[in-house]
């Protein structure tokens, strides 16, 4: 018996292993096509589903938890690599996208999907709610590698990591008995209470999660990510446990600690990266399982009306009414309403009908499926195509200066670590020409294999890794300096670099 249960641990190791592996390597193809990842790991599910393979799966109640999780996970990614800086500026404007935008837009595809489909009110409104908001998965991974204005990425990043838990909640008022009993004042105090909780709840766990992960001198580097993700975790359970929304939560968790000086920071949001990769495959990859490709065909004219009803009349008309107050251009607009993603988010909703079993619960997740691959197979590869037509592209720019820290115990100082990127105004510069604080100190260039202890003679070239020892007292100062050289070379004071925002304390 003991051999049998170890051939099917074994063969379940190996099936995993090979689809994850195939997944990371369908990576590299979609970023040629210009296509989210998520499509080439639906169709990975799909292969391996009864159509395919034949491996049968039909546990939606099993899906919407393992779903959730997964969400949490790339959401909360999502929040430890945005910049603060950067978010600041449009919060508002992307608070009322993920707000009032999404009322408009469920309001708006529920009562077009009711006239086009001739489908009961509660079907239509799931319909609308479930295609509501924009996806995080897909938006990420689109915009990251496109050339657009930093506040159009910001505010859609911003929409997609906020805009979920409104969603959600809804979706699973209106698909359980609550729907029968609740006014729609009631589902509106619970959606309120939901994300006020979940805000408070996020902010509580980074505050106290960064505090701790700076004080905390834990035996191993390897320890710091782990630390850092786990109270991610903990702010989505936390928040879930407390009646509050957990993905909220755990996207302003992220938000925080991603904005803390905290050690090892590189190194965690490299691993923050590899968990939303996994959590992405085995999401997409369990979706594509579960859909039945026999029915998918059925689903493609009712998925079409509701994807035009949503993508050219609910998007736009929802964008335009939360732009009156930032005063966006027309062109920005336009860009901003064909740019909101759908992706796994829709889908894992679509589930949640089905495990309560509603009548109309397999044609929403048919529709919801199809509409998820075709509209994204629309959207996605013109997005660059419209950026330059309305003028919204600009052009690549280096990277920015990735500082990675180590804290010296009992010396009240750390050890910085940073590569040169490739463009950087700091390359040409001798290091005399960075003017750093007195007490910081460039211990070592490592460059080409070679190890060269500085002087004022040396140049600094693209690619060069440096190591400075700095206290903490001028730790702060110190990383705003080097940032302000990597963008604006030696005359950075002159450019106004001095009143960089900077991450919290």
């Amino acid at each position: 018996m003991g051999d049998y249960a170890g051939l099917d641990l074994d063969m379940a190791v190996f099936a995993g292993s090979l689809v994850l592996l195939v997944g990371v390597l369908a990576v590299r193809l979609s970023v040629g096509a210009g296509l989210p990842s998520l499509l080439l790991y639906l169709a990975i599910g799909l292969a391996l589903g009864e159509s395919g393979l034949g491996l049968p799966f039909e546990d939606a109640a099993l899906t919407t938890v393992l779903g959730t999780l997964a969400l949490a996970v790339i959401i909360g990614e999502g929040g430890l690599s945005t910049r603060w800086s950067v978010m600041r500026p449009v919060l508002g404007l992307a608070g009322l996208l993920a707000t009032v935008g999404v009322a408009v837009s469920v309001a708006v595809t529920a009562v077009l999907s009711h006239a086009l489909l001739d489908v009961d009110w509660r079907t239509a409104l799931l319909l609308g709610a479930v295609v509501g908001s924009t996806d995080a998965a897909a938006t990420f991974s689109v915009l990251r590698r496109l050339p657009v204005r930093p506040r159009l990425r910001a505010t859609l990043e911003a929409e997609s990591g906020l805009n979920d838990p409104p969603v959600i909640i809804l979706v699973t008022l209106v698909a359980s008995d609550a729907w029968e009993t609740a006014s729609g004042w009631a589902i509106a105090g619970q959606l309120v209470l939901q994300v006020v909780l979940g805000v408070g709840v996020g902010l509580a766990a980074g505050a106290v999660g960064a505090t701790a992960l700076r004080r905390g001198a834990l035996p191993s580097s390897g320890l710091y990510p782990l630390a850092t993700f786990t109270w991610l975790l903990l702010a989505f359970s936390g928040a879930a446990l407390l009646g509050g929304s957990g993905l909220m939560a755990v996207y302003v968790a992220g938000l925080w600690l991603g904005n803390s000086r905290l050690p090892h920071h590189q190194a965690s949001l490299g691993f923050a990266e590899g968990l939303a990769w996994l959590a992405q495959i085995a999401l997409f990859v369990l979706l594509g399982l579960l859909a039945s490709p026999a029915r998918l065909l059925d689903a493609l004219l009712p998925a079409a009306a509701v994807g035009l009803a949503l993508t050219v009349v609910a998007r736009p008309l929802a964008v335009a009414v939360c732009s009156v107050w930032a005063r966006l251009p027309w062109r920005e607009q336009v860009f901003l309403s064909w740019a909101g993603l759908r992706g796994a988010v829709p889908i894992v909703l679509a589930t949640i009908p089905v495990a309560q079993g509603l009548p109309s619960a397999t044609r929403i997740f048919d529709v919801v499926f199809v509409l998820v691959v075709v509209f994204t197979l629309l959207q996605a590869p013109t997005l660059p195509w419209l950026a330059r037509r309305t003028g919204v592209a600009v052009a690549t720019s280096p990277l920015d200066l990735a500082v990675e820290s180590a804290p010296l115990e009992g010396m009240s100082a750390a050890l910085l670590q940073l590569e040169v990127p490739q463009g950087s105004q700091m390359a040409g510069l001798y290091v005399t020409d960075l003017r750093l604080p007195p007490e910081a100190a460039l211990a070592l260039v490592h460059r080409e294999g070679r190890v060269l202890v500085p002087d004022a003679h040396t140049t600094l070239r693209s690619g060069d890794t440096l190591l400075l020892a700095v206290p903490d007292p001028v730790r702060r100062e110190t990383e705003r300096r080097l940032r302000a050289v990597a963008r604006r070379g030696r005359l950075a004071y002159w450019h106004g670099e001095r009143r960089e925002p900077s991450p919290r304390r």
